[in-house]
This record gives C-alpha cells, structure tokens and sequence, in this order.
C-alpha cells in the first residue's frame, strides 16, 4: 500500500478516532494555529460559493485566522470578511443552486479580466431538492448546470485551487416539514452526478477540481448531533475547515507532523554523497565476497583417488579482514539507512496522527510486565546496581517510553510527569556508571573516552547525515555525551582522585567532595542564567552541535530539566563505593543490606516516598510549574526504586533477562524510534499495514527491534576498528574523524548557502 497522492487520501477518506479527532488515511493532519494560517494565506483571496452549508464552513475558515468573529453576517446574502495585518481576504457568496448566477460569477474569474481568488470553495445541491421538492426534472438540470460550468471550474483550477464540496447526508427524522423532501437518496444522487461529471471534464485536462468527499464522511458520523437534521455541528465543520487548511498551506509550511499533501524533500548534497558511500561500500563487500568464495572454492578439499579419503586444503580459509569486517558493517548500515528513509523521508509508507486512550498506554504496560516477570534468573552477582540489575533497569524503563510515545501520553500530565522520573534515571545511572569506572578503574586514557563517545554517538551522527537533522534534534544523545564529558573532566582536572589513591589517606576523599561542590555550584549558575549558558554553546563549533532552529533554547531547556540528576548519581555512587570498602553493607546472596531493623525502616521510608511522589506527580495540573520542581524532587523517587529493589536479599538475586535484554540495546532503541516507528520525526505513527493497528504495531514493533538491535552490533563492531587501543593508530584514527567532520561542515556549509 503505497503513499501515493496523499491529498487525494486527505479530500476523500479516514476515520475518528474517539469523538471528535478525525485521521485521515494514510497521512498525518497538523492542526494548525491562527499565526500559522496568517503566515500561510498571507496576501491570499479565499472564496467560498454555495448553499447555508458552504456559509457554514466559510465561518470555521475564517475562524482558524480570527477566532473572535462571530456569525453575524445576512443569512441569504454574501459575506466579506477581510485580515488587514496579513492582506487576507475571505468572502461567502450567497449562490444556493447551481444555475446561471453561479455559471456567470464563475465565468468572470475564468474568461474575464477580474484578479482569480487564490483558493475557491463550491457547492451546491440541497436548496435545488427543496424548492423543486425533489423532482427527477430538477437533478436533470442540475447535471446540465454543472456541465457547463465544469469546463470553467477546470480553467479556473490551472492558477488557483478549486473544491468542488460534495452535499453531506441529512438526518431525516429531524428534518422540519419544509425540509422532508431531501433525502439522503436524493443528496446520493446529486453527488454522484457531480462526481462522474467533474472527472469526466477533467480527463481532458491540464488541471483537475478537487472533489471535497470527506466532509460526507464526517457527517455520517455526526450529522446524528445536528440542531436542525441538515447543518452539521460545529466540531465537525472545524473539521472540515482543518482539512481545507492542510490541503492548501501543508505545501508552502511543511509542517512537521502534517504530512498530508507535502511533497516528498528534494534529496540534499550530504544525503547524496552518502548514498553513493553505502553503494560503494555494498558493492566493495560484494566484491571482496565473491573472491573469497572462489578461493575457497580452488582450495577446497579434494577426495584422494587411491585411498578414497578426504584431504584437507593445504591453505586454511583466511580470517575475515579489517576491510572486509568495515565494508561488510557499512553494507549492513546502508541497507537499513535506505529503510529509515523510505520510512520517513520518502511518502513510500504511510503515516498516522497520534490518539490517546488510557487503555492504549496501560494494557501494553500491563502486558510487559507480566512478559517481565515471567522471564525471571538468578543474577551472577548480587550487588548494588550490578550489570543485569542496570540493564534490566534501563529495558523497562525504554518499553514504557516507548509505549508513552506511540500512544500519545504526554497530553496526560501524570504520566508526562512519571515518564520524566524515567529520563532521569537513566541520567541518573550516566552519573553513577561513569563516575564508578573513573573512581575503581583511575583510567582517565584518550582511549576509553573516545571508545564512550563513539558508542553514543555512530548511530546519531549517521541519521544526522542520511535524515538530513541537526544533531540537537535527538536530544539525549547530546544530553548523555556533555555529562560523560562533564563527569570526566570533574574527575580527570588535577588533583585526579580515585579509590586507590583515597584508600591511602583519607582527606582525598574530602577533596572529593570539594570537586563535587564546586560541579554542583557551576550547575545551579549555569540553570539560573540562560545568558551565560547560551554564550558558552553559542560558539562555533558548539553551536553547530547544540543549535536548533537558529537558537540553544531548546538545548537549554533539555539540560536545565535533569540538571542535577546527573550529580545526585555521581553522590550516590561516591557513597555507596565507600561503604561497600568499610563493608558496611552487606552483599551476600539472599541477605538484606543492612541489619534487619535498620532495612526494615529504610524500605517503609522508601515505600512511603515513592508512593509520595507519584501522588504527587499525579496529582499535577500546571506542566511548567511541575517542571520547575521536577529537577530537586526526581532523584526521591530514584533512589526510593533503587532502595526497593535492593535491600531485600532475594529481590536483589534475581533480575528480569527479558528486559535486560531491551537494556543493552535500550540507547539503539530511543533512536530508532524517530523514523522506523514512529513517524514524522516521532510526531506520528509508521503505518506500514493500512487498517489493522493491533498487526501494523506488531510487525513495524517486529522490524524495529531487529533494526535496534543490528545497529548495536554494528556500533560494536566498527568501535573496535574506529577506536582502536595502541596510541599511535587512535591518534591517526582521530585525524581522520577530524577531516570527516571537516569535510561534513564544508559541505553542510555549501548545502546552507543553495538553500538560502
């Protein structure tokens, strides 16, 4: 099922979902703001033609520019309605049959001299029925009016776009008597006339009207709540009205999440030059395949004639070569790349608007957890946070992102807000893993950081490049790579103060928290001065980096909203590695933390204060003011898990290998999620399977977990080739990943330049 025209689709098919939220099929509907309908229109004249239904629409048109007009005009005559500050004019012509008034208007804009309206609005049907009380004569001579009028409306559609608006069905049974005679099989009728006779006009034309079918689609659903039997409700015209909107301004404001009516983007100078690399590389590993197999082929063993036995070849199968490992990781990638784009940047696959329902989000989260507890082991050890305990951590806090983003939740606050809890945390564990290694190991090597910022960033960098998005736009990419550089440079800056050394003499450790103070105290000027902040990340190159739409803002504001989780991490850490040396804890298999009572107290405390702060969290109303107490408060409901899920004995032996699993691909996972299933960068849903949504999950949840999990293994492989441990080859390694990026500017700097 292909894309296609996905105007046709918008004009003429979809379904509601709930009450009100109507989805066209197979394409996304943005909803548009009156600065954004201003911005479109601007210097446009809007004309709308036809019956009370038509004046109808014109009012929820104009409403979408002015939502202060009211619906005053003259009942039977015509309305003008003008925006001064953006030179929009918009105007009802009072025209309630298709006759040769009508013909006459329509002729002056197409064969005369006077300025065409840019956008025009026709229809016309249900005063024909009425005044002629449904007689067989009037449909005959409704067929001939639009006969002659089609051929104008097709010379009218060259330079302007025209809609010829199909009659909505009536509810009969609240029809007044002076209405009885429209029928739903007299509207059928009329329609049909005026379908078969549009297309057939514009067969032989260069242009075509637009037939507005939809509407009647609405109004079989909702006609049934009309005042009066034959004018729909108002919800359903301002749907109507936002149709109209996406069709004609979709084109010129290419709004992200409306991806109804956008012509698929021209393909960009870096785009290009990456998909001749991938080529390159895809034929290269072919190549290289194929040589191979015909040397195995020549020394493959041979039967001996005289005894019957099987020798061996004399020369074993090489081993698999650094170039041939590299060409054979790329033509992986480039196969998957050329997914990601016919997901979300060709209109090969559709895509679909957002709907939340409560049991959208929580019958998935039930489902999981159940998958979760059901695939329960015996970890290898029995630690505070150890390796299947974090990895386990990080997978079901991923599936429930997951599942919060496809099904739309942040428009609920309580989950919005618990979800945050979740980001935190694995900000959290950023603090705490790094500052653990740095702390035990003291290994503070080129090395071992460039491994780490290669690990997180591959995947980014490449979607940058083929998806054609500034880096900033996968945010916590960005988030995780400036704390781990932040993290090392607190505990790499001189004196460098690790286990080892502390061990020694115990005022290091003092020292310590000297460093930590003084992290905690760039943080809190840095969050309460934007000024200073976006200086710091406006310098070229950083800015490069963290820009987006021309600004840091947003960079700002995704830092600023776990600013101190990261260091509550770090603290965290610092203590429990210093109790761990007193043994003041205890670790065994099967044995609490602590001593009985002192576990005993600290799990009803930690109880307590997760269930505080959920109430909390559930109980918000204002997002912005929440969000301003979310950076002090999170880290309660962080280590109350943590303490929860590790003071007994026999919670902290066991962990779920299910979501360990998603864990250790949890990063590939958040990625993905941008282009291969959802869609229009994570604003809507992939629709790979049009009218089953429970299977389309199913199969594109299928693809993109195999896709996450393959680019992990990739990632892998190519940081053992791209990082490699001697000095001198990592220092070769780093100039030319400095000419890459050099070239990549250069290139992004000439594609600005043609854009402009």
């Amino acid at each position: 099922f292909k894309g296609g025209d996905t105007c046709e689709y918008l004009l003429s098919s979809g379904r509601f979902l709930g009450e009100k939220v109507w989805q066209p099929h197979s394409c996304m509907m943005h909803k548009y703001k009156n600065s954004e309908a201003k911005n479109c229109l601007i210097d446009k004249h809007v004309v709308f033609i036809g019956d009370s239904r038509i004046r109808q629409l014109f009012y929820s048109f104009i409403k979408l520019i002015n939502p202060q007009v009211k619906e005053e005009g003259i009942k039977h005559g015509n309305i003008p309605f003008e925006d001064k500050s953006a030179s929009i004019k918009v105007d009802f012509l009072w025209y309630p049959e298709v006759n040769g008034s009508m013909r006459q208007r329509i002729k002056s804009w197409a064969e005369g001299s006077v300025a065409k309206p840019h956008i025009i609005v026709v229809g016309a049907a249900t005063w024909s029925i009425k005044i002629h009380n449904g007689s067989n004569e009037a449909l005959a001579q409704y067929k001939i009016n639009i006969t002659s009028i089609a051929p104008l409306l097709e010379k009218l559609a060259i330079s302007s776009d025209v809609y010829w608006v199909l009659q909505d069905p009536v509810y009969e049974d609240m029809l007044s008597e002076s209405r009885k005679m429209i029928t739903n099989e007299k509207i059928d009728a009329y329609n049909e006339a005026a379908v078969r006779i549009l297309h057939s006009s514009s067969r032989n034309s260069k242009a075509k009207v637009k037939v507005f079918s939809v509407s009647k689609l609405i109004a079989q659903e909702t006609i049934m709540k009309s005042a009066d039997g034959l004018h729909l409700p108002e919800s359903s015209r301002d749907t109507n009205a936002m149709i109209l909107m996406n069709v004609y301004c979709n084109k010129i404001m290419k709004p992200i999440d409306g991806s109804c009516c956008q012509p698929q983007p021209p393909l960009t100078l870096i785009q290009k030059i990456a998909f001749c690399f991938f080529t390159l590389s895809i034929i290269g590993y072919l190549i290289i395949s194929l040589i191979h197999r015909n040397n195995y082929r020549k020394n493959k063993s041979c039967t001996d004639l005289e005894s019957g036995e099987e020798k061996k070849p004399a020369i074993s199968t090489p081993n698999v070569s650094t170039l041939e490992m590299l060409l054979h990781c790329f033509c992986k990638l480039g196969l998957i790349m050329t997914y990601f784009y016919l997901c979300d940047r060709a209109n090969l696959f559709m895509k679909e608007n957002k709907f939340y329902t409560h049991s959208s989000f929580f019958i998935p989260i039930v489902y999981i957890l159940v998958l979760g507890v059901f695939y329960t082991e015996n970890t290898k050890e029995t630690k505070v946070l150890n390796r299947e305990q974090t990895d386990e951590w990080k997978g079901w806090m991923q599936l429930v992102i997951l599942i919060y983003h496809i099904s739309g939740a942040s428009t609920f606050l309580p989950v919005y807000m618990h979800i945050r809890v979740l980001v935190a945390a694995y900000l959290f564990q950023t603090g705490y893993g790094h500052f653990s290694y740095f702390w035990i190991k003291g290994d503070f090597g080129v090395y071992r950081v460039c491994q780490v910022l290669f690990r997180l960033n591959f995947l980014v960098v490449v979607l940058c490049i083929v998806m054609d998005r500034p880096y900033q736009f996968y945010y916590f990419v960005p988030l995780v790579t400036v704390w781990f550089m932040i993290i090392y440079a607190t505990l790499a800056v001189w004196p460098q103060i690790v286990q080892k050394k502390a061990n020694g003499n115990c005022l290091w450790h003092f020292g310590l928290l000297l460093k930590l103070i003084c992290l905690l105290t760039c943080i809190y000027f840095l969050s309460y001065s934007q000024g200073a902040f976006e200086k710091i990340f406006s310098f070229w190159p950083l800015s490069k980096c963290f820009e987006l739409n021309g600004n840091v803002y947003e960079w700002w504001f995704r830092w600023k909203l776990d600013r101190y989780v990261v260091f509550h991490g770090m603290l965290f850490a610092f203590i429990y590695l210093a109790l761990q040396k007193r043994q003041m804890i205890s670790e065994g298999k099967g044995d609490p933390l602590f001593s009985n009572r002192v576990s005993n107290v600290l799990l009803f405390i930690s109880i307590v204060s997760f269930l505080t702060y959920s109430i909390w969290a559930s109980s918000c109303k204002n997002k912005t003011e929440c969000n301003e107490l979310h950076p002090s408060v999170s880290v309660v409901q962080i280590l109350a898990f943590i303490l929860i899920r590790n003071i007994p004995g026999y919670v902290r032996s066991v962990y779920s290998s299910f979501f360990a699993w998603f864990g250790k691909i949890s990063l590939e996972l958040f990625i993905c999620q941008y282009h291969i299933w959802l869609a229009a960068d994570t604003k809507g849903i992939l629709v790979l399977i049009p009218g089953y949504p429970v299977f389309n999950v199913l199969v594109s949840t299928f693809i993109f977990v195999c896709v996450a999990h393959e680019i992990s293994q990739i990632t892998n492989d190519l940081a053992q080739i791209v990082v490699p441990k001697d000095n001198s080859t990592l220092l070769k390694r780093m100039l030319c990943i400095a000419g890459f990026f050099s070239g990549l500017h250069f290139f992004s700097a000439m594609q600005d330049k043609s854009r402009h």
